[in-house]
């Protein structure tokens, strides 16, 4: 991995960066900057294995539909000010990749917002963007596809790997390709962790 490389690109891009050796020192920036706001977070094992929501909680009202189940969490999730996600793959060009089934993740993370943090571990950073786009579709799906055991060919496969198939319990449905902040999300932060966290 290229640290400056991925660094340089990024906030040439307009992308705030940040690099953190843990996911705990990590866990405690985002504690100490975010008090008093709505927080959206989306599905992530990153930020689950970073135990943010109960930190996050003490100071800030969150919406997770992994703590709370159902639509209504999702959409106040989405209207929140902030918004907290992982990525399927980072480009060290620079671009960052997330694929998603129900798509929360990628509206959420384009709406409108005072912030948006992408959080990802160093196993998720790639060379380049074809890299990063495969890494997301035949590593990130398939093993996201087998933790949620879905019937699909790449959750059954004996070999990570996408099948493009046209099961109904797919879970890539939709892709979300990050070159720069959008125009209406005033913050837009990538925290990098030297950790191999999520798929």
């Amino acid at each position: 991995m290229h640290l400056e490389r991925l660094k340089t690109n990024l906030e040439e891009a307009g992308f705030s960066f940040r690099f953190f050796p843990s996911s705990a020192q990590a866990a405690d920036y985002l504690v100490q900057h975010l008090h008093g706001k709505t927080i959206g977070m989306g599905g992530s094992m990153t930020l689950e294995a970073m135990g943010l929501y109960p930190r996050l909680c003490e100071t800030n009202t969150v919406f997770w539909h992994w703590k709370t189940p159902g639509p209504e969490t999702l959409e106040q999730a989405a209207r929140a000010q902030v918004y907290l996600t992982s990525l399927n793959a980072i480009a060290e060009t620079g671009e960052l990749i997330n694929i998603d089934g129900a798509g929360n993740r990628i509206s959420a993370a384009t709406a409108a917002k005072e912030a948006v943090y992408f959080i990802v571990g160093k196993n998720k950073v790639e060379t380049t963007f074809h890299k990063a786009l495969w890494r997301a579709r035949n590593i990130a799906a398939p093993k996201n596809a087998r933790r949620l055991h879905r019937n699909t060919s790449c959750a059954a496969g004996d070999s990570l790997q996408c099948y493009d198939c046209n099961s109904p319990e797919r879970i890539c449905r939709g892709l979300s390709v990050w070159w720069q902040p959008l125009l209406h999300v005033p913050f837009c932060q990538v925290i990098l962790i030297d950790e191999d966290l999520g798929f």
